[in-house]
């Protein structure tokens, strides 16, 4: 680590206020200590780095020229902005980041005014954008929507959907492109970005309306000519006919670390009478800090690290992650057969698929930021007999559920869908926890939902998702390392739907889903030294439930407690379902039901979500306590 750095003129700025008050020839001094304290605070929080390194420049530029925050400056995803929050008054609490009462990793509406949209996902900002733009216009009121989106969320078709309609926001709307992998055009040069300068200005615009006007007063074929002319000579000139044709005047590509490019386009854009308007701006992911710059995978979210070294702070040795142990896993079933292939959406290395497409490049496919597509391609796959494996994380999954449910589950199709960071998942707080999957999946016919307690069953039920040709099947796994547990050399088929004992008592019974497995051990060896005999069950399967195991634990226990890691609807809505469907609690009451809180948790250490959430040993226990309690004054009362 290493001392904070000097930042004597950015420690003049605490709002964009403050930086539209400097000269213009200073903002070069604010962008290159901005991107100090951006280097420096995550260097101490962990956090997204590359990704706000590539738009310093561009931060500087936006905020100096429109007038935020009555400008609504709208960041895609989100992870960009911490340049963005430091210019916006939290510079005090950037070094919060990610932490239990800090700052979102991503945008936030409760946290500034300057994040007038909250966001996480990717490709929402246009639509949003185009929403306040609108909004404004009919109100009579000024301001923009401004979105910056960068080219990777371009392949998500809701971000054309939100530029098909923007001719209705005028020229309120403005979007930026960063394309920070010269995924759309060739590196920047000098004429490109004079072209740029001179397509936004004033004088040429002013041109191009007169010439406009005389065409119109011409016989249509000429009139249609005339506008063909324009249209092909700037595309010539500087592309972008794509997005001319959806309605937006197109600027660019301009260099997006040169402000003596940006501030004079930008002026231009805000000034132009001219309808909604794209400008792309061609960035590098990681400027101006040389271990980003050289390694933009490995630098775009990173654990605490070194300053000067650019070395991450390595966590201590342990199991491998549920992620690898499926990549693995998944390697050796299409070793086995030919038919298994992989889809991801964007997600190669976060979903182990990297590893996948490495040992088999021909049944990888990684489509982009498009779950629907993911889904639907993998049930056109399914449909002609190949054997897919759909990885996605669970809060991602949310993105394709009409797919999921339309083109999967009614056609009773064969996908096989690896859900990764199910669950809580710590610093990515609200927007990216995989709280719904168990409900959302589990509600639908001819599905089979299944959670996995370790790393071991991971492998089996991978194992048993491969094997499972008469239907679609799903299986969940948290973000994280482990248990430590051996994994099987040979994989096990399980039996769908059928759970296993694991402890075996008599007074209380835990039925678990999931990696909550270990809570639930420790909570019965408690139980057990207060004199209570406890059963534990992993149910492993929600969908179809164990019937008959539950009707048992029920017909032989006082008191039943389910305990999941997912929202309400899951496990505990089943098991009560079952439980009223067949009479078994006519006796009395004794199910409980463990589960996510009914809010959205913030951002936090694992081991303090869990606490929050009411999901380890001691309110294990205390859940049964109380139980037992009503139980024996003859009272029936809902779940404290």
């Amino acid at each position: 680590m290493t001392a904070d750095p000097a930042t004597p003129l950015l420690d003049t700025i605490d709002n964009p206020d403050d930086l539209r008050k400097l000269a213009p020839e200073q903002l070069r001094q604010v962008a290159d200590e901005l991107r100090l304290e951006t280097i420096s605070a995550v260097g101490q929080t962990g956090g997204h780095l590359g990704s706000g390194l590539g738009v310093v420049e561009l931060t500087v530029a936006i905020h100096y020229v429109f007038n935020t925050p009555a400008d609504r400056l709208i960041w895609d995803v989100g992870h960009q902005a911490y340049p963005h929050k430091i210019i916006t008054g939290r510079r005090d609490r950037i070094r919060t980041l990610r932490q239990g009462g800090g700052l979102s990793g991503f945008t936030k509406r409760s946290e500034s005014e300057y994040d007038p949209f909250g966001a996480a996902h990717s490709s929402t900002s246009i639509s949003a954008a185009l929403g306040f733009a609108v909004a404004n216009k009919l109100a009579g009121t000024p301001g923009r929507g401004i979105a910056v989106i960068g080219d990777g969320a371009m392949s998500a078709g809701m971000a054309y959907e939100a530029m098909n309609n923007a001719k209705q926001a005028g020229n309120r709307l403005v979007v930026i492109l960063n394309d920070n992998d010269m995924s759309i055009a060739p590196p920047v040069g000098g004429l490109s970005a004079y072209l740029a300068k001179l397509v936004s200005s004033r004088q040429f615009l002013g041109i191009r309306d007169l010439a406009r006007r005389i065409s119109r007063k011409l016989p249509e074929p000429l009139h249609r000519a005339a506008k063909k002319t324009d249209e092909f000579a700037r595309g010539m000139a500087m592309g972008g006919t794509f997005f001319e044709e959806l309605g937006f005047y197109y600027v660019g590509p301009i260099d997006g670390h040169n402000l003596d490019q940006l501030i004079p386009v930008l002026e231009n854009v805000r000034d132009a009478a001219e309808g909604p308007c794209l400008i792309h701006v061609v960035t590098t992911k990681g400027k101006g800090y040389a271990p980003a710059e050289e390694s933009a995978d490995k630098y775009h979210g990173v654990q605490k690290f070194n300053v000067v070294t650019g070395e991450q702070a390595k966590g201590a040795a342990g199991p491998p992650s549920y992620t690898n142990v499926f990549a693995q896993a998944l390697i050796a079933e299409a070793t086995r057969d030919s038919t298994v292939c992989a889809i991801t959406a964007a997600m190669p290395s976060g979903t182990g698929l990297d590893k996948f497409g490495q040992t088999f490049p021909d049944r990888a496919f990684d489509v982009g930021i498009a779950e629907q597509h993911a889904v639907t391609f993998a049930a056109g796959l399914a449909a002609q007999g190949m054997r897919p494996f759909c990885a996605i994380y669970s809060t991602f999954l949310q993105r394709a559920y009409d797919q999921v449910v339309h083109d999967v589950a009614i056609q009773n199709l064969p996908v096989r869908f690896a859900i990764d960071r199910a669950g809580l998942v710590g610093a990515d707080g609200a927007t990216h926890a995989g709280s719904f999957d168990v409900t959302y999946l589990a509600s639908l016919p001819n599905m089979v939902v299944m959670a996995a307690a370790d790393e071991a069953e991971l492998v089996h039920m991978t194992h048993t998702a491969a094997c499972h040709d008469s239907g679609p099947i799903a299986f969940r796994y948290p973000r994280g390392n482990g248990t430590g547990v051996p994994l099987p050399e040979n994989p096990e088929r399980l039996a769908i739907g059928k759970g296993r004992v694991v402890r075996q008592g008599s007074k209380i019974a835990l039925l678990s889903l999931g990696t909550r497995l270990a809570e639930a051990l420790k909570a019965a060896d408690q139980l057990e030294a207060k004199g209570l005999s406890t059963t534990v069950a992993d149910l492993r399967f929600v969908k179809p439930l164990d019937d008959e195991l539950i009707r048992k634990l029920i017909a032989t226990h006082e008191v039943v407690v389910t305990i999941e890691e997912g929202a309400i609807g899951g496990l505990g809505a089943h098991v009560l379902t079952m439980a009223s469907d067949e009479g078994l609690t006519d006796a009395g009451l004794k199910i409980r039901t463990m589960r996510l809180p009914d809010v959205f948790q913030d951002h936090d250490s694992p081991d303090k979500q869990y606490d929050t959430a009411g999901l380890n040993a001691p309110q294990i226990v205390d859940t049964v306590l109380k139980a037992l309690r009503h139980n024996s004054a003859g009272v029936s009362e809902a779940r404290a």
